[in-house]
């Protein structure tokens, strides 16, 4: 039987949180069992990462993962003191069930009708924590009673506070003291201050209304509980309390951008690797602009939650010609934890896929002049099957330019143009761009059906905003190694992939897009700022993404489900995802200010008449500058309307036919 703490050390005063009554405490119980540690130690030098953006601002800290052990001998005294005063004062007193407190919690309840006070001693809130459910009644407080009494048998007083301390809540995700006091003051439990020691004492009644991330009033008011508490059981004096209550203490949080944070975590393990991740050391400059991030998050919230509270979106933002991800959204919750639908999450990317086939095309020697027929075929799929691919709401254009099928989105024309070129050969040109795409899709890989990650596609546009040069996304600009005083940069990837003249023709026609194709809402923008994108509308308006850039931004927007579901008529690239571009990149670009897109010298530039392809005369109704590939502009008047060609073109000197592969060198 333990003896009462009154009869070993007298009246309560503060010295009977000291370590000499501790010890006498200790002295007169039996032999405790050391079986109660459930996770490692914690090891020497494990501290969080910092990470600032390129302007030197801070962002935010990576955190260790793990769940570690601190020993009672590493908790201040002064921390297991206030948890003491405000939880169970008479602790070292009772045999792991309080009868005066149990008689008390009986009087408020009878009071209120209902099992709303508890009583719980510390060791009963452990036993609860580690065994039992948060059910009220009356039977689980009896077992807790029963196990708080068996516990209390079987180990010191010392161990059931560390235990304590190392597996109750503290919030926002933090189990035991480690995680609190790294999560809430990147700190180790030793190095906790007395203020710092106060809040978390605080937290246990309830975690997510008191811990110190919480409303700052009632965080404030549980200090001043606890501080109380520790007056009334003679631990502090008064003046102390005034001491500390005018020095109040401040949790740091993790800081900003939940999602871009994951993403170099992650890139941060496969460099280094996971253990090393864990243990910290690093200082981090990330390529994010903090500015164009907080938009974004705003941005992608406002816009996402006008529509569906349940819905989800992602944005990615890269400079094209260096690939520095100046911005990523991975979904509108803001929970680190949930799934990185800007870097992880794979969707079908629907038609937004289609300027990488017109930019094959267009490799191989196609013009954006050439007139194509939309009538649907049907094509073979094995097995006896076929497939008759039709246009967005079965809608029939008859002839158009490819310039004009890529704005409208012509989902006939593209599988016809995708037939031309040939599968195996757009699954090599679609990689040498960044994407992983399956050549047994067959031709439905012109409707977007390999999935793909946002991050992934807009950095496979990058090539087209960027004059042919592909930019591998790059978050980490260097890393400082504290424990090994070295730095480490991360040097731009860039290569060259694409012909810079089938970059600025392909531009050129998604241009139209925004004027007067599947993005026209986008008019005015495009207006003001030269601007080129496509839009992208999965089956069954599942998925609504919009890929666009300037001559210096390329930003990808996608809005869907977790759990794909049909988010109804009209849920469409252009009507969804869009405006979040929109009024993202309104502001985005007023901060990067950049000209038009460069023209190469050898792109030609020719008057034809667009509703045949040829060279325009005098008598043709409609005329269009057009641009082409060297070696590949119409030589020929327009035979429908007669006449002599209003631009004559010159034959090239190089009299073979134009290559299939691009001009630049390709790396893979």
């Amino acid at each position: 039987m333990i003896r009462s703490f009154h009869s070993i050390c007298g009246k309560a005063t503060p010295s009977i949180f000291g370590t000499s009554c501790l010890a006498l405490v200790l002295a007169v119980q039996a032999p405790a069992q050391d079986d109660f540690i459930t996770c490692p130690p914690l090891p020497s030098g494990v501290t969080s990462i910092r990470v600032t953006d390129s302007q030197g601002r801070y962002v935010g800290r990576i955190l260790p993962q793990k769940r570690y052990w601190v020993s009672i001998d590493h908790i201040p005294a002064f921390l297991q003191k206030a948890l003491v005063a405000v939880e169970d004062a008479r602790f070292y007193e009772h045999g792991g069930i309080d009868i005066r407190g149990i008689a008390r919690a009986l009087v408020k309840d009878v009071v209120k009708g209902k099992l709303a006070e508890g009583g719980s001693t510390i060791t009963q809130q452990l036993i609860k924590n580690k065994y039992l459910s948060n059910e009220r009644t009356l039977d689980r407080k009896l077992k807790e009673a029963s196990m708080a009494m068996e516990f209390e048998k079987k180990y010191t007083k010392r161990q059931i506070l560390e235990m304590y301390f190392n597996e109750i809540y503290f919030g926002n995700g933090t189990q035991g003291l480690v995680q609190a006091a790294r999560f809430y003051f990147d700190k180790t439990p030793e190095e906790l201050t007395d203020g710092e020691c106060l809040l978390l004492a605080g937290v246990p009644k309830n975690p997510s209304r008191y811990n110190p991330l919480g409303k700052p009033a009632d965080v404030a008011a549980r200090r001043d509980v606890v501080l109380d508490r520790m007056v009334d059981v003679e631990a502090i004096t008064p003046q102390q309390k005034q001491k500390l209550q005018a020095q109040p203490a401040k949790a740091q949080g993790t800081g900003e951008a939940p999602y871009y944070m994951s993403r170099i975590r992650s890139e941060l393990v496969e460099r280094y690797g996971a253990e090393a991740v864990e243990q910290g050391g690093f200082e981090v400059t990330a390529a994010l602009d903090l500015d164009l991030q907080r938009q974004a998050e705003k941005v992608l919230s406002d816009g996402v939650g006008r529509i569906s509270h349940d819905l989800q979106g992602a944005l990615v933002c890269m400079d094209p010609a260096t690939g520095d991800v100046l911005a990523a959204v991975g979904g509108v919750d803001g929970n680190q934890n949930s799934i990185n639908r800007a870097f992880s999450a794979k969707r079908q990317p629907g038609s937004a896929i289609k300027p990488l086939i017109y930019a094959a095309a267009l490799d191989q020697g196609t013009t954006a002049g050439s007139i194509w027929n939309d009538a649907p075929e049907t094509y073979d799929r094995g097995n006896g099957g076929v497939w008759k691919p039709q246009n967005y709401g079965h809608e029939q254009y008859g002839d158009l330019s490819l310039r004009q099928a890529l704005a409208y989105s012509n989902n006939v024309i593209t599988v016809k143009l995708l037939q031309s070129i040939g599968v195996p050969y757009f699954v090599d040109f679609a990689g040498k761009m960044g994407l992983s795409l399956k050549a047994q899709s067959g031709l439905s890989l012109a409707l977007g059906t390999d999935e793909v990650t946002l991050s992934d596609l807009v950095q496979a546009y990058t090539p087209l905003a960027a004059g042919g040069a592909r930019a591998s996304a790059r978050t980490i600009l260097k890393i400082h190694d504290l424990k090994h005083q070295t730095w480490t940069d991360n040097s731009p990837l860039v290569a060259p992939t694409l012909n810079p003249a089938t970059a600025y023709v392909t531009t050129a026609m998604m241009r139209d897009v925004l004027t007067y194709g599947t993005a026209k809402a986008l008019k005015k923008f495009s207006q003001d700022h030269p601007s080129a994108g496509k839009t992208g509308t999965t089956d069954n308006y599942v998925d609504a993404w919009f890929i666009g850039y300037t001559p210096n931004l390329i930003t990808g927007v996608w809005v869907g489900y977790d759990k794909p579901k049909p988010g109804g008529k009209g849920f469409t690239g252009g009507a969804i995802a869009a405006p979040i571009w929109e009024r993202f990149m309104s502001k985005a670009v007023s901060s990067r200010p950049g000209g038009d897109f460069v023209k190469p010298d050898s792109v030609v530039t020719v008057s034809i008449d667009p509703t045949t392809g040829f060279l325009a005369t005098a008598n043709c109704p409609k005329k269009l500058d057009e641009f082409y590939l060297p070696g590949t502009a119409p030589m020929d008047p327009c035979p429908t309307h007669g006449g002599e060609a209003l631009t004559p073109v010159l034959p090239p000197e190089d009299t073979n036919p134009p290559s299939t592969e691009p001009e630049t060198e390709i790396v893979p």
